[in-house]
């Protein structure tokens, strides 16, 4: 994993309503890398997405994406090496697959510039990454709850950045398909050096996929670092207030939490 980090915060506080979600916040997103962020309701893990991903301004310190403010850059430039994907998402009733998808590549057209074999090529790629080239031309409504979701991560892919953001990808999954999306998305870093950063709730799925984990609380980085330095029986009893146990996956080798 490289040292240098092309996203990071530097000193940010968010505040809602007087109250500081995020509290001088500093994290560096390591590249290449797939980071998981933990921790616990109200810990402000959704709200340094968005700030992340500059949906939402800090009220103080910054966000650097290549050393540069991203209050700086422009929303075309910034869409051209960020790609975010929210929570909550709902498509249009009759929108297909390929339709959906091929929205990834708006940060690239221009009047001057429409849709090119090069737009083409990549949203083919993005739905051959996701599995889903034989739902090409069906309703997105029409697939189940995991293939949905593969659709948005394949508008995302079909964005071509560097970076991807994702908010709780697996929300409403049952355990097969967070598994599945869980794979894609460890694969997309691995093999296409991509740098993913999302918001898990399942500790002991974010111990076993990621590279890097960054356990929040109140409103703060309480630890970061790999899943065996980061899930500890003790990060565990300060981050969540859970007793537990931490055992090594017989299967995988990774932390895994046994609640006492």
């Amino acid at each position: 994993m490289t040292s240098v980090s092309r996203l990071k915060a530097e000193n940010i506080t968010v505040r809602y309503s007087q109250v500081n979600v995020l509290d001088r916040m500093h994290v560096e997103i390591p590249d290449r890398a797939f980071t998981v962020i933990i921790g616990p309701n109200g810990s402000g893990k959704s709200t340094l997405i968005r700030a992340l991903s500059r949906l939402l301004k800090p009220n103080a310190g910054q966000i650097l994406l290549d050393e540069t403010p991203l209050q700086k850059q422009k929303n075309r430039a910034i869409a051209q090496k960020l790609a975010v994907l929210p929570q909550g998402l709902s498509a249009p009733e009759t929108i297909t697959v390929s339709e959906l998808v091929s929205r990834g590549r708006t940060p690239y057209q221009t009047p001057l510039k429409q849709w090119s074999k090069d737009d083409h090529k990549l949203v083919e790629d993005a739905l051959a990454k996701t599995g889903l080239l034989q739902f090409s031309d069906r309703p997105v409504l029409e697939l189940s709850g995991g293939q949905q979701q593969r659709v948005w991560i394949a508008m995302v892919l079909a964005q071509d950045t560097d970076i991807l953001l994702l908010d709780e990808p697996t929300t409403f999954l049952d355990l097969q398909h967070q598994i599945e999306l869980l794979t894609l998305i460890r694969k997309l870093s691995a093999e296409f050096s991509k740098t993913v950063v999302a918001v898990l709730h399942d500790i002991n799925l974010a111990a076993r996929f990621a590279d890097h984990i960054v356990a929040m609380k109140n409103g703060n980085v309480h630890t970061s670092g790999d899943p065996a330095s980061v899930i500890t029986k003790e990060t565990i009893k300060s981050v969540f207030g859970l007793e537990s146990e931490v055992i090594a996956d017989p299967i995988h080798g990774k932390p895994y939490i046994i609640p006492a």
